[in-house]
């Protein structure tokens, strides 16, 4: 339930565009499917998903409800979907890689017109296919 709650909350304020960057999608030392990972994490701040590969069979999992059914529809939802429009900024990425999957956890800041609502804690598990996002697994912590 509370995870269903915090979904909630940050859909319910999914109103305006914030600005912010997770920042390392460029990085050298990243390995192909982390960089992909970034370049996801940057276009949920930028709203550009034009660096982001999904497999034409993507989903998604967030808080338990399935919130992705295809690649189309992900990046569709990352250029337009009015949930990501309360992300500001993406901070303290931390990756970790083992075999086809890569974990970030990181920091989101999200709020409305400029203003910082809530940061929530975020760990997302994506697993690869050829260097393209097959599925995401998101949770999602209040701080």
């Amino acid at each position: 339930m509370k995870q269903v709650a915090v979904a909630s909350a940050v859909a319910a304020a999914a109103l305006t565009a914030g600005s912010g960057s997770a920042g390392a999608a460029a990085d050298p030392t990243l390995s192909r499917n982390e960089a992909m990972a970034m370049a996801y994490l940057d276009a949920l701040v930028s709203h550009d998903a034009s660096a982001v590969r999904f497999t034409p069979d993507a989903t998604r999992v967030e808080a338990g409800m399935q919130t992705g059914y295809s690649g189309p529809q992900l990046s569709n939802d990352l250029e337009h979907g009015v949930q990501y429009r309360v992300v500001q900024r993406i901070r303290e990425v931390r990756l970790s890689e083992s075999g086809d999957v890569v974990t970030a956890r990181y920091l989101l800041d999200s709020g409305v017109a400029g203003i910082r609502l809530m940061t929530v804690d975020i760990a997302e598990t994506f697993a690869m296919t050829d260097g393209a996002i097959h599925t995401i697994v998101a949770t999602i912590t209040p701080t």
